[in-house]
């Protein structure tokens, strides 16, 4: 199992909690956000683990091939004594040196690879926590927006049919049908006003006519 599935798993099941309980989804964000955090703690440290380890590997290598040189040295330095038993055993040890050198060698080549990989998967883990925190900016925004929509549907349903509307749309009634009352007494009094001044005109009129058959019969 890779470093990705091992902490892919376990931020699964830390959200897979999350959702049982039916937590609040910010919340769940938020805690897978914390648990990727976390696995890249973590993965840094095994990566710096293996270099370390890389590091060591090589210096077992170096000192065995150092080991294996001395050794031929000391060989070469017994032939030139006349002591071919010295200069064996000397042989003996630099290929014992040198067989461990080549294993080491071997740890090493294995251990470069799978520390090549542990680098790819942080590299990949730093990339997902990257698109992660702007995924979550993305949906918070739309989480706020969708709650933002419920809370005025909310709040139109609580107006619909509320007391205090239904007084204003009553008070709005009232005073539109006293406005309508005062127009009508207006027009009203108007035709009264004409009415009596049409009267008076007609009783002068009828004055002047009287005036005037007084004069013909020379009684004026």
């Amino acid at each position: 199992m890779t470093l990705l599935d091992r902490i892919g798993r376990l931020i699964r099941a830390n959200l897979n909690e999350l959702l049982r309980r039916a937590e609040d989804p910010e919340k769940i964000l938020e805690q897978a956000l914390l648990d990727m955090k976390e696995a890249l703690k973590e993965a840094r440290e095994q990566v710096a683990a293996a270099l370390a380890e890389g590091k060591r590997l090589e210096r077992e290598v170096e000192s065995h091939e150092k080991e294996a040189a001395l050794w031929e040295e000391k060989a070469k330095e017994a032939l030139k004594a006349g002591r071919e038993d010295l200069a064996k055993e000397a042989l003996r040890r630099r290929k014992r040196a040198l067989d461990l050198a080549e294993g080491f060698k071997g740890q090493l080549a294995e251990h470069k690879a799978l520390t090549e990989r542990l680098m790819t998967q942080l590299k990949a883990l730093e990339a997902k926590i990257d698109e992660a925190e702007a995924r979550k900016k993305l949906l918070l925004a739309r989480k706020k927006g969708v709650e933002a929509a419920e809370a005025v549907r909310r709040m139109e349903s609580r107006l619909e049919g509320h007391p205090a509307l239904e007084a204003f749309e009553e008070m709005e009634a009232r005073i539109l049908a006293l406005e309508d009352r005062h127009e009508a007494l207006k027009a009203l009094d108007g035709q009264d006003l004409e009415k009596a001044l049409a009267a008076l005109s007609g009783e002068k009129e009828l004055e002047e006519e009287l005036l005037r058959l007084k004069r013909e019969l020379g009684q004026g």
